[in-house]
């Protein structure tokens, strides 16, 4: 791996587009100072994702983007495009060439690319950190951060080598893993409140459900209190109402007659307004005409006053007018052009000196510039052949350094070389050992592997079945609450009809002997319509094969506490009631419509012993006042069955006889089916002559065939032979809502049984998950420590495999190296003779002379003499020219004024003539207007005695007008008054029939009485019933009632707030408990997971930055060695038994010296000392690339050559970019590439291919 382009759009200097063509090996950016060679080293690092706007030399990061020059403007944005050879496969993505981007904007938008997709900054870290690039980018090394790394602290020195050996991605695994548990921190606390908040609702919840119970009876009493004193205010309304209207009777008919009188006046009124509306128009035609005539004659007295004026004024002579003689302007203009053209001839002969006396200036001008050149050629040229001389020189001092540094380098080369030979030979004989305990762990891993898998898929099978009955539970839940809710709304639509309801109540106090007491548990409660047993049988709560009796009666117990009790009067204990019709009775699916239809008002009828019981409680029901019930006989089953033998023949069909029916239909009895056999019979003939059909048209057909029979639909219409019921869809019957609701009970049961099944598996399956759960830990237990032995032999066998090829690269390369430092020997002695050579003949050349600047001080002198003359040539010029504008265009301007005056006098001719005729015009006009004044004074005294007789009898109608519309007023406001009055009273009685409304809708809608019902029931005429057993019916006070609902009101307070839904509350509660604590369970076990992470990784960390800084410190004394020949250095940690946190300090003893604080070391010295520092690292973990900025700027020539002999050491494992100005640094590059800045302020480029240069 390796970068192959660098490509820079407006990058700094780089306003064009510039690509860098870049080798493996060693690639050298050379140019003088300001060029732009550090700014290569910039664009690495941006693209890189450098976010440091000082890192980059600059202020603000759009520093980075062109910035313009006087000869181009600035650019809008920077973009660099770094491309990486990834052939070998060393950067985790599957393409050859990996093009990374980054455009930046003015505004500051920045742009990621891979390959040109758009990614993340975080991307491109990640990309790059499997090849030891990491975020820091310890790869570029750029301007002073030599010192920085030196000066750096010693856990910044740690990230240095941390970035270098990957480990950045093992500790952003950690700080993810450490997010997460500090979140769920979090959770887990709000969990652990919420459960124990739970816990601590429950109890509560208990004792709402007790006081909910308590309130019941009481709110019975209030209600009754409620609905009396409701019903009194019903009645006092509805009272004061019919009391009102006479009153209404009286003001409508006052009214009626004051109508009447109005309207006479109105007829009045409105002949009056007729007569003034033709004499007004009358008497305004005779005004406006007087007005008219009044308006000429001041107008015809204007016109003579003013003609009469005019005349005057026309009359009097004009003034005369003044002025030069147009003679003597000509004369005038004549003398002043003679001036302008003797001016003129002075002025040109002016202009033809200043010509030329410029022309001579300019010449000796030149003459002195010639004069000046030569003087600064002599002495350039005398300046040269000294410099000359010194850099001769300087170049035989510097050849002498380099025949002496390559003398000391052979030296150390052959010594360094000794070192390697005996450090390979040591490493041979460990790699076999290593290899045998590596394919005996090997061997263990697989068998820990597969334990793994099958401990995972073990977990895993256990894990969905835990998870299938956690489901199958909510599932049941869910329908168990849904049919709990689908039954108890059915049930609402269970209650019967009041007459039924009465009977039931009735029967059960019969029994228990007191109206408040509650039913005998033998009994079932009435809202549910139970049957229910006579005074004179055993009641038995399970009658007709019905289970579902308990559970209904508590369900219709705690719902019928909340109603009010109205005293009945005591039933016979001789009545037998046995309970509901439809509670005796099973209907196929789908026919309950049509049965309900067939069997019509007794759908909802109650059954009854005999027939006297069915009389008797009809009797009890009338004198009661209780209501209307449908009721059927028990007893009529011998009739029955004779009845149907001898209606047989007027039928022609009943149950039994072989004659089928049409397709489609059924006898109704073949759906049915009685639960017990003693209604048997009367169900039978209740639905003898029913036949069911699907549809209307099947109906027919039965008809056509059995006229006598009842047809009903599957959707309830009742088709006779000569009647016919049905229609929309009906409200559902008595005997479908218990069907469904007996369908509700079946699906709650069963949904409660499921529920409970999956509740007892789920303990034994949580079991089995955590025993896979412990399974899998102690597998992974294992298989980590594995692991971690396999990672740490075949790290240390990779250390011994990079050892040797480290150790047999390195002797290759000081082979080659000493090869290279003899050629460079005996290369730099040919090159010091020669230069002493050259140094000796240019000693040994004569001095040049200067030349004397006499002649140039002659013809500066003159040019001045020669510049005064041409200013006074140049003054006389401007007032020449001055004088002849002055002059210019007097002489036209006086004889335009000549002109002028000879055409004012003659205009002044012709306006006396003028004037003349219009005085003479004006006195015609004033004669005339004296006679028509005399006209029309006549006209006018005429037309005044007609205006004022028209306006007499104006004022006489408006008189008349006057009087007889104040009586149409008078009237009008009587009759308003009667009717504001008769609107007063509608209003005060709309407001009591409103109020009566109001009444009637608050009875209907807060406690579902009707007006009429609540009066009859409740009104003041109805006595109280006693709230004791024992006590007597009371009248009716209001006193009284009022104390007893703030006394219910009172009690209710006391109790407290009720919650009437505690008992489902309670139940939710419970199951969401259970499921907190399961969740937490969840939430503790990915708690332990996360923390297993965090050790792997802590464990992982600490492996690899031990085996890393063994690696550094081992080559930084080798590389402190090569560039401190007899030094001392080494890397020492700061805290050895924390290998997590631990920082690493420098330790640094140069040749010669006892010190090792580095704030003691020499400028060149210090820079060797971090160049090892990095070398190390380098040589430790290679990247594929690093890129240098001129860090040995500082070092001597002796340095400078062991610092590149280390340089070299790494170019076959990684390429590198360095910025320099040593020409020994270009030397050992493969290419070369010059950047120059041309004038315009823009970098250019030139490359050049070293090694193939050399090689052709």
């Amino acid at each position: 791996m390796h970068l192959k382009s660098l490509t820079l759009r407006g990058f700094k200097s780089f306003a064009s587009s510039t690509t860098l063509h870049l080798e493996p090996g060693i690639t050298c950016v050379v140019g003088p100072n300001g060029s732009g060679k550090s700014n290569v080293v910039d664009a690495i690092a941006w693209v890189l994702g450098e976010q440091g706007a000082k890192a980059l030399r600059g202020g603000t990061m759009s520093d980075v983007i062109f910035a313009g020059t006087p000869a181009r403007p600035a650019l809008g944005r920077a973009e660099v495009l770094l491309t990486i050879d990834n052939a070998d496969g060393a950067l985790p993505i599957e393409y050859a060439e990996v093009t990374v981007g980054r455009l930046m904007f003015r505004s500051g938008e920045s742009e990621y690319t891979i390959n040109g997709t758009a990614c993340r900054l975080l991307d491109i870290q990640e990309l790059m950190s499997d090849s030891g690039i990491g975020r820091e980018l310890h790869v570029v090394v750029g301007q002073g951060q030599l010192d920085a790394v030196l000066h750096a602290r010693p856990e910044d020195r740690r990230s240095f080598i941390e970035e270098a050996a990957g480990v950045l991605k093992h500790r952003k695994r950690k700080e993810k893993a450490l997010r997460k548990l500090e979140a769920m921190a979090a959770n887990l606390t709000r969990l652990t409140d919420l459960s124990a908040e739970l816990r601590r609702q429950l109890g509560p919840l208990g004792r709402q459900a007790e006081i909910a119970r308590k309130a019941g009876v009481i709110q019975a009493s209030l209600r009754d209190a409620r609905l009396r004193l409701l019903a009194d205010d019903l009645a006092t309304a509805r009272a004061s109402v019919v009391t009102d209207a006479a009153d209404e009777e009286a003001l409508r008919a006052r009214a009626t007659r004051t109508e009447r009188v109005l309207a006479d006046g109105q007829r009045r009124e409105a002949e009056l307004e007729a007569r003034l509306a033709a004499v007004v128009p009358q008497a305004a035609q005779a005004a406006e005409t007087w007005y008219g005539l009044a308006s000429v004659r001041e107008r015809l007295r204007g016109s003579r006053s003013l003609a009469a004026e005019r005349s005057r004024l026309l009359g009097a002579a004009e003034e005369s007018r003044s002025g030069r003689d147009p003679d003597e302007l000509e004369q005038e203009a004549t003398a002043v052009r003679e001036q302008e053209l003797a001016l003129t001839e002075r002025l040109e002969l002016d202009r033809e000196t200043l010509a030329e006396i410029v022309a001579r200036r300019g010449s000796l001008e030149e003459q002195v510039a010639n004069e000046e050149k030569a003087l600064l050629a002599a002495a350039k040229a005398a300046s040269d052949h000294r410099e000359g001389l010194a850099r001769l020189a300087g170049r035989v001092d510097a050849a002498r350094s380099r025949a002496a540094s390559a003398e000391a380098d052979i030296i150390r080369m052959t010594e360094a070389l000794q070192a390697a030979h005996a450090r390979d030979e040591e490493t041979a004989g460990s790699r076999a050992a290593l290899d045998t305990e590596l394919a005996r762990i090997e061997t263990a891993r697989q068998e820990l592997g597969e334990r793994h898998s099958e401990a995972v898929a073990v977990h895993e099978a256990a894990s969905e079945r835990l998870e299938a009955l956690r489901d199958a539970e909510r599932a049941a839940e869910r329908d168990r609450a849904s049919w709990q809710a689908r039954r108890e709304a059915l049930e609402l639509s269970l209650a019967p009809a009041d007459g039924a309801t009465a009977l039931l109540r009735a029967a059960v106090e019969s029994t228990s002997g007191s109206p408040a007491a509650s039913p005998s548990p033998s009994l079932p409660s009435l809202p549910t319509g139970e049957p229910v047993a006579s005074a004179g049988a055993p009641a038995d709560g399970n009658r007709g094969g019905r289970g579902g009796g308990k559970k209904r009666q508590g369900r219709a117990a705690r719902r019928g506490e909340a109603e009010a009790v109205v005293e009945l009067p005591p039933l016979d204990s001789s009545i037998e009631i046995i309970g509901r019709l439809a509670s005796y009775v099973t209907v196929a699916p789908g026919a309950q419509a049509a049965i309900a239809a067939a069997l019509g008002p007794v759908a909802d009828a109650l059954l009854v012993g005999t027939s006297e019981d069915a009389l008797a409680a009809l009797r009890w029901l009338r004198g009661a006042d209780a209501g209307r019930a449908a009721l059927v006989a028990a007893d009529a089953a011998g009739g029955a069955n004779t009845a149907d033998s001898a209606d047989s023949a007027d039928l022609g069909w009943r149950p039994g006889v072989a004659e089928p029916l049409p397709a489609g239909s059924l006898p109704a009895l073949e759906l049915v089916t009685v639960t017990d056999p003693r209604f048997d019979a009367a169900v039978r003939e209740l639905l003898a002559d029913a036949v069911v059909a699907d549809d209307l048209d099947v109906a027919a057909q039965v008809l056509a065939g059995r006229p006598h029979a009842t047809v009903v639909t599957r959707d309830g219409d009742v088709v006779g032979r000569r009647s016919a019921v049905g229609g929309s869809a009906t409200p559902p019957s008595v005997l479908e809502v218990q069907t469904a609701a007996d369908e509700a009970d079946r699906g709650s049961l069963e949904a409660l049984a499921r529920r409970e099944a999956a509740r007892e598996e789920l303990g034994p399956a949580r079991a089995e998950v955590e025993r896979a759960r412990g399974a899998i830990d102690a597998v992974l237990a294992e298989r980590h420590g594995a692991d971690a032995r396999h990672r740490a032999l075949s790290e240390h066998l990779a250390q011994i495999e990079r050892t040797r090829g480290t150790a047999a690269g390195e002797i290759s390369r000081l082979e080659r190296s000493r090869l290279a430092a003899e050629a460079a020997r005996d290369q730099a002695y040919g090159a010091l003779t020669e230069l002493e050579a050259q140094l000796a003949a240019s000693s040994a050349e004569p001095d040049v002379g200067e030349r004397s600047p006499q002649q140039r001080d002659r013809l500066v002198a003159e040019t001045s003499a020669v510049r005064a003359a041409e200013v006074e040539a140049r003054l006389a010029v401007r007032t020449s020219e001055e004088r002849a504008r002055g002059l210019h265009g007097r002489a036209d301007a006086l004889m335009r004024s000549a002109a002028n005056e000879r055409a004012a006098r003659a205009a002044a001719a012709r306006r006396r003539e003028v004037r003349e005729r219009h005085a003479a015009a004006a006195a015609a006009l004033a004669a005339a207007a004296d006679t028509a004044l005399d006209a029309l004074e006549r006209s006018l005294a005429t037309a005044a005695t007609e205006r004022e007789t028209a306006e007499a009898a104006r004022r006489e109608t408006e008189e008349a007008l006057g009087t007889v519309r104040e009586q149409v007023r008078g009237w009008a406001t009587e009759l308003t008054g009667l009717r504001d009055a008769a609107h007063r009273e509608e209003l005060a009685r709309a407001e009591k029939r409103l109020r009566v409304e109001t009444l009637e809708a608050k009875a209907l809608e807060e406690h579902g009485v009707e007006a009429d019902d609540l009066v009859a029931e409740f009104g003041p005429d109805v006595p109280v019933p006693p709230d004791e057993p024992d006590g007597e019916a009371t009248p009716f006070d209001r006193a009284q009632q009022v104390e007893r609902a703030a006394r219910a009101e009172k009690q209710l307070t006391r109790l407290g707030k009720i919650n009437p839904l505690a008992l489902e509350e309670f139940a939710a509660l419970q199951e969401r408990a259970a499921f907190l604590s399961t969740q937490l369970e969840d939430l503790k076990s990915t708690r332990r997971d996360l923390l297993l992470v965090v050790d792997e990784v802590d464990a992982r960390v600490r492996e690899v930055f031990a085996t890393a800084f063994a690696d550094t410190a081992r080559e930084f004394e080798i590389v402190f060695a090569t560039l401190f020949p007899g030094g001392d250095g080494r890397l020492v940690l700061t805290d050895p038994d924390d290998m997590l946190t631990t920082g690493i300090e420098v330790e640094a003893r140069p040749p010669g010296k006892k010190v090792k604080r580095l704030s003691l070391l020499s400028g060149g010295e210090r820079s060797l000392t971090a160049l090892a520092l990095l070398l190390a690292i380098f040589r430790a973990r290679p990247s594929p690339f690093y890129v240098l900025d001129e860090v040995e700027a500082a070092l001597d020539d002796r340095n400078l050559g062991r610092l590149l002999n280390a340089i070299e050491g790494l170019r076959e494992k990684s390429q590198l970019i360095i910025i320099t100005h040593q020409k020994r640094t270009m030397e050992i590059a493969d290419a070369l590439y010059g950047v120059a800045m041309r004038g315009d302020g823009i970098t250019t480029v030139i490359s050049q291919r070293l090694r193939a240069r050399a090689s052709a």
